[in-house]
């Protein structure tokens, strides 16, 4: 058994709609799923991907009003991840961070790539990462974007950065559980603080690394808008869940037992740094209930929820995603 990558990241807001300005409007993202929260039905669920959906480009949010900001620090998932072509589009998106007032750092280097820091309006802390032609986990497909040329828009996950108190409990369970492999370290950016170290897993490269903060200065995060509320990571197919599913229980690791979320099949565990990880599987994928020409332009809902759709939508707050910037 092996992940194959990130499969996706899902983050808290406070207002959908300008999420869905800044994601699709500002960075080019295509809303591959309009739907909601699972585990509360009077939640909008909306998830941001690459021109088809592909596992591993996904970012999604869940819509909770009037929910207070995120206190960063430790055993959080305090950085994501987005994967651009070459150096070249981190000027263009400076430029265009400057369009549109979105607050940015300069340029620099992380892990011997190079990387573009900022923040969307509710302060969650996002990385553009320059692939530069370097091998490992293939890039997703570019979403047309009027504005955005095809060879600078965001083509999927790259790393994603966590920070705890102690990394080593972290590190047990990535390498001897999950059998992500120790891929090198590089400098902290923050100060005078230990090297940040980087996991991979599958055929590597940003899109299937795990990079680890070691931060004993911090409190524990306090999480709320902006803040990441787990990550997930690619399982090839059911069957292999199946296995991932009975090595969680073998290794007496609690966890939530097999979720259908239709669009996958889901496992979630907390590591023992208190950071929600998921393991998802590639199948069957965003397209199993919707043309793949019009994904996300009406309200999806799985099959066991189908039978409940007036009464969820009567729940659900009116949603305006044509609202302007």
């Amino acid at each position: 058994m092996e992940l194959l990558g990130l499969h996706h990241v899902s983050i808290l807001t406070g207002k959908a709609e300008k999420n869905y300005q800044f994601f699709t409007k500002v960075l080019g993202m295509r809303l591959v799923k309009k739907t909601v929260n699972q585990d509360n039905t009077q939640s909008y669920h909306l998830f941001y991907a690459d021109g088809e959906g592909t596992p591993g480009t996904e970012v999604t949010f869940f819509d909770i009003p009037g929910l207070a900001r995120t206190h960063q620090g430790a055993s959080d998932i305090s950085t994501v991840s987005l994967r651009v072509k070459s150096t070249d589009s981190l000027h263009f998106w400076k430029e265009r961070f400057e369009q549109y007032g979105v607050e940015y750092e300069e340029i620099a280097k992380r892990a011997n790539r190079d990387t573009l820091a900022f923040k969307d309006y509710e302060g969650t802390r996002l990385l553009l990462v320059a692939d530069n032609g370097e091998k490992g986990v293939r890039a997703g497909v570019p979403w047309k974007c009027e504005d955005i040329p095809l060879e600078h828009a965001i083509i999927g996950l790259g790393p994603v950065t966590l920070t705890v108190v102690t990394p080593e409990p972290t590190v047990d369970v990535l390498t001897n559980i999950m059998g992500f492999r120790y891929a090198g370290s590089y400098p902290s950016l923050a100060g005078d603080h230990r090297d940040i170290l980087v996991y991979a897993t599958g055929e590597g490269g940003s899109g299937a690394e795990v990079h680890i903060e070691t931060r004993p200065d911090l409190p524990k995060v306090r999480l709320g808008r902006g803040g990441v509320h787990h990550v997930a990571f690619r399982v090839p197919n059911e069957e292999e869940y199946n296995k991932w599913a009975a090595r969680l229980n073998e290794n007496s690791l609690p966890n939530s037992g097999k979720v259908e979320r239709y669009y996958f099949k889901a496992l979630y565990f907390r590591e023992p740094n208190g950071i929600l990880f998921e393991l998802s599987t590639d199948t069957p994928g965003f397209a199993t209930d919707e043309p793949l020409e019009t994904m996300g332009q009406t309200l999806a809902l799985p099959p066991f929820l189908e039978p409940k759709r007036k009464e969820i939508e009567e729940k659900l707050r009116p949603l305006d995603l044509d609202e302007t910037l």
